[in-house]
């Protein structure tokens, strides 16, 4: 099929884009970034945005470094720039590793980090990994730009906090500690099929004991989020089997599961049971970046 007709709009910069974006806004034009998600859906007409803003001309926004203590993600860095290890520490290696999961690699060439973030499909390894560790979304309109905390910027399926005539201009996250573990595992029946379940996990060990924990799950729920119940389980006990398989079937137990023909809520509990443990073994093993399929 092809999309329904459209206009197209090339701003040269930041603030022409926002122009533009606010002209249109009201009936429905959108941004354009790697199109990986949205082109396809205005294939199928499931999206017919009447303009498209494409920024893909605006140097500044293709950027992926620290600033100011937090690791900064413009709205035109790709996946792919994820391959390698470019942010310091145990958070370069976690973004490589979650990186290599991310559909297929011509996929990862063109999509974009903060595309994903504005799509919030239930099932992006970003989404996840910006609500797990606590990253922020800076929005921007031609009135200005306003930072919104994950926990409050993703609201369900493909629903968040941002605005029509706003753009996800850049996500902050928090660099993570040298002595910071992580895990991270995604199953999908095939390799490069949307997540039906992930967890990405991380801990500090404290004396022997796992302190500033985080369990965040993806895939299973409408959008992702950390969960306390899981988090709670595993503060202040020492890493090991038994108290791995009580945090994974708290976080089973505190799910409100997606349900679809293939994938019920029975199902959906049993896969992060197994992701979470996973996720688990492997921050407290030191042996990451593995998925199941």
């Amino acid at each position: 099929m092809k999309s329904a007709p459209f206009t197209y709009h090339r701003p040269s910069s930041v603030e022409q884009a926002l122009e533009i974006l606010a002209s249109v806004a009201e009936d429905g034009g959108r941004i354009l970034a790697g199109g990986q998600s949205l082109v396809p859906m205005m294939a199928l007409r499931v999206a017919y945005p009447p303009h498209l803003v494409d920024i893909n001309e605006i140097a500044e926004l293709d950027r992926a470094q620290v600033e100011g203590g937090q690791f900064v993600i413009g709205a035109l860095a790709r996946h792919a720039r994820f391959h390698e290890c470019i942010a310091s520490g145990p958070l370069g290696r976690l973004m490589t590793a979650v990186a290599q999961h991310i559909a297929h690699y011509p996929i990862r060439q063109r999509g974009t980090f903060c595309g994903s973030i504005a799509h919030a499909d239930p099932s992006s390894e970003w989404c996840l990994v910006t609500a797990t560790l606590n990253g922020s979304v800076i929005l921007r309109n031609r009135a200005g730009s306003r930072e919104v905390q994950a926990r409050e910027y993703f609201q369900g399926v493909m629903a968040t906090e941002m605005a029509a005539d706003e753009m996800v201009f850049e996500v902050r996250l928090p660099l993570l500690g040298e002595d910071e573990r992580f895990g991270f595992v995604e199953f999908n029946r095939r390799a490069g099929d949307f997540a039906l379940g992930m967890s990405l996990v991380t801990f500090r060990l404290r004396d022997g004991l796992m302190v500033d924990v985080r369990v965040g799950v993806g895939g299973a729920e409408t959008h992702p989020r950390r969960i306390e119940q899981a988090e709670a389980a595993l503060s202040g006990k020492a890493p090991g089997e038994a108290v791995f398989r009580a945090a994974a079937n708290a976080a089973a137990d505190a799910l409100t599961p997606l349900e679809d023909e293939q994938t019920d809520a029975v199902y959906r509990r049993d896969l992060v049971r197994v992701v979470v443990r996973r996720a688990l073994e492997q921050a407290w093993s030191g042996q990451t970046g593995t998925g199941t399929n």
